[in-house]
């Protein structure tokens, strides 16, 4: 099942992108409509909240003041923080239980203004924010809500900011145009990644580039530190209950900033013994993250040329989202792979001209090389003379792996 974030400001839209979602096939769940459930009368959490706030948020039938609720919490950090201490457990579990209801193969669509601010985007395969700008949302807010401007700008204020939704975001959608552009923008979103991205989870199918090396490898691009990053923080999340992991990092040519490269994200996974990789919940947790075991793919070629290969094997994933290519490479910490994979990021990172000489190589290589896998196998006596002047650099400066 494909899950799938969708957030924003209050006013932003959002809600609007979650009903045509909904209108495509998509299994949503609305954490407001959850919210609303968990304060009924009678439910334990509108108790715990008469019991903080008092019992002037207590309408005459029972039922919860928002307004009045409102009025307390969103000026007011530390209140608001201690309402959703109240309500965030119950929203979850019930939410849990909803999205568990899904049929097999769907997409799972969780609409929660608070995916940011709770760190929950993470256990999301994909991230979509909708923006509009503050005076609009206000405007909005105002107008169709009937709020106060004044309260409009405080639950605004209380929320993320802008940069931080963006740090998350897989994918924004611009919700400043019309409501037909915004529909357009969601149907263009379903059928080229959302619906491809759930055959390929459901079927077990990696996504994979043309095998066209001048398609592939392109100039550096300023969104891959981002997108690794969250390639980074999600497989952390994920392989997080496993306890088998030491670290999990960006490296690669994406890793190295100025350096033309293939649009990939690669990523390592330090484990504590490789074996630890073939264990039933690695593999289902990896799964579930939507990265799919590589066969025929278990080492790296060793450096030097005559060391001892046990050194290089690894496990090799794909990952499934065909918007954002991504391969995973397990290695044991402290194995010669491992080390190879940190140290060249990091000379790459501190010697520019180093930087430059393989940027110029790859392009001698991809003026030879049409496919990318003969460019790739075309680069390794290359990496030879490379792993030679690493080591050297690393000795020189005292590097060590982190």
């Amino acid at each position: 099942m494909l899950r799938v974030g969708v957030t924003g400001g209050i006013g932003s839209g959002k809600s609007t992108v979650s009903h045509r979602l909904a209108e495509l096939g998509a299994h949503v769940v609305d954490a407001d409509a959850v919210a609303r459930e968990v304060v009924e009368p009678g439910k334990p959490t509108l108790q715990r909240i008469r019991e903080r706030f008092g019992a002037g948020v207590i309408r005459a039938d029972g039922s919860l003041d928002r307004a009045a609720l409102a009025a307390i919490v969103f000026p007011d950090r530390d209140a608001l923080d201690a309402l959703d201490a109240i309500t965030g457990p119950a929203i979850a579990a019930r939410a849990a239980q909803l999205r568990a209801s899904a049929p097999e193969g769907a997409v799972s669509v969780y609409d929660m203004p608070l995916l940011v601010e709770r760190g929950l985007w993470v256990h999301e395969h994909l991230s979509v924010v909708v923006e509009t700008d503050v005076e609009t949302r206000v405007r909005r807010l105002v107008e169709q809500r009937g709020l106060g401007e004044d309260d409009a700008r405080h639950r605004i204020a209380a929320q993320a900011t802008e940069q931080q939704r963006r740090a998350v975001a897989d994918v924004v959608l611009d919700n400043s145009g019309t409501p037909d552009d915004l529909e357009r923008a969601v149907d263009d979103l379903w059928a080229e990644r959302l619906e491809p991205y759930a055959v390929n989870l459901a079927s077990g199918t990696r996504s994979r580039r043309p095998d066209h090396a001048t398609d592939v490898v392109v100039e550096p691009r300023a969104d891959w530190e981002a997108r690794a990053e969250r390639v980074v923080a999600r497989l952390a999340a994920a392989l997080a209950p496993t306890g088998v992991v030491t670290e999990v990092s960006h490296i690669g040519s994406t890793s190295v900033p100025g350096l033309l490269a293939k649009d990939v994200i690669d990523v390592q996974v330090g484990v504590h013994r490789l074996a630890d990789a073939d264990r039933e919940d690695v593999r289902r947790a990896l799964a579930d993250a939507g990265y799919v075991f590589s066969h025929g793919n278990h080492s790296d070629t060793p450096h030097p040329l005559d060391a001892d290969p046990s050194g290089w094997v690894k496990r090799f994933l794909g990952g499934c989202d065909p918007g954002n290519h991504v391969h995973v490479h397990v290695r044991e910490k402290g194995s010669a792979g491992w080390r190879f994979a940190l140290l060249f990021r990091d000379w790459m990172r501190h010697e520019p001209a180093e930087r430059d000489a393989y940027a110029a190589e790859k392009r001698r290589l991809l003026a030879l090389h049409h496919t990318t896998s003969d460019y790739v196998e075309a680069k390794e006596p290359w990496f030879e003379g490379a792993w030679q002047r690493a080591t050297d650099w690393a000795e020189r400066s005292g590097w060590q792996p982190r």
